[in-house]
């Protein structure tokens, strides 16, 4: 699995800049397809780190809507959601974080858009190797009634693998989207 993940973030890390502004604007387009914004919602979104697909302009299109924007916090091992604002801190890993008092849990949010190392057609996804979202989302897997959130990984059309091995923990996706594809 080492291995893989390496293989797949090095994959992410070569796409080009031009490429990257194109497919991030095309994941916009795609994530529209599939979730119908609301105001009122609480949404989590993620700052890209270390090749991970931009999500700057889904960003600014719920900014324009005036949808609750949230990113993910590290509090001890699992995450916390802080609302956007105007400042920003680094984390431990150098990612930055919000300066907010607005914190939610993860049961509190509508949809939440989760960045993906790999993934497989079957909504399998693997990760940064730190088990930050499994942890925090393990309820999902607790209480098979747990509609909220959403969860939508977001990834490379390039970062799709044939099938990956699921661990216990792993917390299944509702969708994964890409700039040229919904699973």
């Amino acid at each position: 699995m080492k291995a893989l993940r390496q293989l797949l973030r090095q994959q992410r890390r070569d796409i080009t800049s031009v490429d990257r502004i194109s497919f991030a604007k095309s994941l916009l387009l795609q994530v529209q397809k599939i979730v119908n914004f609301q105001h009122g919602q609480k949404i989590a979104i993620y700052l890209p780190n270390d090749g991970e697909i931009d999500t700057k302009y889904i960003q600014n299109f719920l900014k324009k809507q005036e949808v609750s924007t949230y990113l993910p916090i590290l509090v001890g091992k699992s995450l916390e959601f802080a609302k956007i604002g105007e400042n920003f801190r680094n984390n431990q890993y150098g990612i930055p974080e919000p300066v907010s008092t607005d914190i939610i849990s993860a049961e509190q949010l509508d949809i939440l858009f989760i960045p993906l190392v790999g993934f497989d057609a079957d909504k399998n996804r693997i990760g940064m190797g730190g088990g930050y979202y499994d942890r925090t989302l393990a309820f999902k897997k607790q209480q098979k009634t747990a509609k909220n959130p959403k969860i939508v990984g977001l990834a490379f059309d390039c970062q799709q693998v044939e099938k990956l091995e699921v661990q216990e923990w792993d917390v299944p996706l509702d969708a994964i989207t890409t700039p040229s594809k919904i699973y």
